[in-house]
């Protein structure tokens, strides 16, 4: 019994993966060509992924947003846990990194429920919302430029339908949040987007340390939606 989470040291680590993940051998493969790149660091945990899709289908998810989608890792593991109907709508700007996302999409069988975005992530958002989508997404995900952070959860939060969920990734940013002498454009972009979220009342709130920080913000059915400042 703990009062506290518990650190991970590496041998309770590979304990942890050891005992609970279920990787879907291209999820694994991928990982793998992701870890060889120079930006392999922006790559989530595999624990990370498989607790997302556990997620979508916790809550029955049948369509996902996600903001940020590198290597595509994340998406294909939600694109795996949705049912044959379900949809995916990925945004990025790296037709690079994506191209790799989409040979393993295909492999998959999964590439014909994943729309790619190649474009800056907000325009898709508001023509998303332009476009009469608001509410009907279950699932957000946002792992993209730190500084965009509350931008995209206000876009996000309001294509989601009551009850879905927005996750965002690198809210501990490897504990820097906590340092005091880190004064970085994106450690205090993600401080006072933390801060944010800690006091917006139409959300549910937790933030899981997974990987580098996993905020949760469900969207409160009682409470409907009511843009903030920085929505659009």
């Amino acid at each position: 019994m703990s009062n506290r989470t518990i650190g991970l040291d590496d041998a309770l680590y590979r304990y942890l993966l050891d005992a609970s993940l279920r990787e879907h051998p291209l999820l694994t493969e991928l990982r793998a060509q992701t870890a060889t790149m120079p930006e392999a660091h922006y790559q989530i945990a595999p624990e990370q992924g498989q607790f997302m899709a556990f997620l979508a289908r916790a809550i029955g998810a049948r369509r996902y947003l996600e903001v940020g989608t590198f290597t595509g890792y994340s998406a294909l593991a939600i694109a795996l846990a949705l049912p044959a109907d379900g949809e995916v709508i990925a945004c990025d700007v790296s037709r690079e990194w994506t191209d790799i996302a989409r040979g393993y999409w295909q492999r998959a069988g999964v590439e014909a429920r994943i729309r790619l975005e190649l474009r800056p992530a907000l325009d898709t958002l508001r023509d998303l919302r332009a476009g009469g989508e608001e509410q009907s997404f279950d699932l957000a995900f946002i792992d993209a430029d730190k500084t965009g952070y509350p931008e995209y959860y206000e876009q996000c939060l309001a294509l989601l339908r009551p009850g879905g969920i927005v996750m965002v990734d690198n809210t501990l940013w490897s504990g820097s949040v906590a340092d005091s002498a880190d004064r970085s454009a994106d450690t205090e972009a993600i401080r006072a987007f933390n801060r944010q979220l800690q006091g917006d009342p139409r959300v549910d709130l937790s933030l899981v340390p997974i990987g580098d920080g996993l905020t949760l913000a469900r969207k409160r059915p009682e409470t409907g939606f009511s843009q903030g400042a920085g929505a659009s």
